[in-house]
């Protein structure tokens, strides 16, 4: 299973191994609070296109096919992280404040569907469940 949680949410059992998934540490949280149990930097969009985005809801669309189309080169990682959701749950972290238009809602997707997913097929609420 993959979900998807806000870095400032507190950690909870439910949550499986817990995969921080932007390029940069989250403001304000230590890693010992985040209790995240890897740092996968290498799959978290660039810094080009996390600066292009600008967390701009209306730029989510595009935002989220650049990203996909990074992903694609990292294909060994996607691998790695949907073996691991078959045997468990994963959650995706991330620091956004709007979850529905974060790059871990279009990795989630990812993982879930495949890179062709579309952006607009992502489910409305991905926030982890209490």
């Amino acid at each position: 299973m993959i979900a998807t949680k806000r870095v400032y949410a507190p950690p909870a059992p439910g949550d499986g191994y817990r995969v921080l998934v932007d390029g940069i540490w989250p403001r304000g949280i230590s890693g010992e609070k985040a209790c995240i149990d890897e740092w996968a930097r290498d799959i978290a969009p660039s810094a080009e296109l996390r600066r292009w985005y600008g967390h701009r809801p209306e730029r989510f669309e595009e935002f989220g096919r650049r990203y996909r189309t990074e992903l694609a080169a990292r294909g060994h990682r996607l691998r790695e992280l949907r073996r691991r959701a078959r045997s468990g749950t994963i959650t995706l972290v991330f620091a956004a404040r709007d979850a529905e238009h974060s790059n871990a809602a279009v990795l989630a997707t990812v993982l879930r569907h495949g890179s062709r997913a579309a952006v607009a097929r992502q489910p409305r609420n991905l926030t982890c469940r209490p």
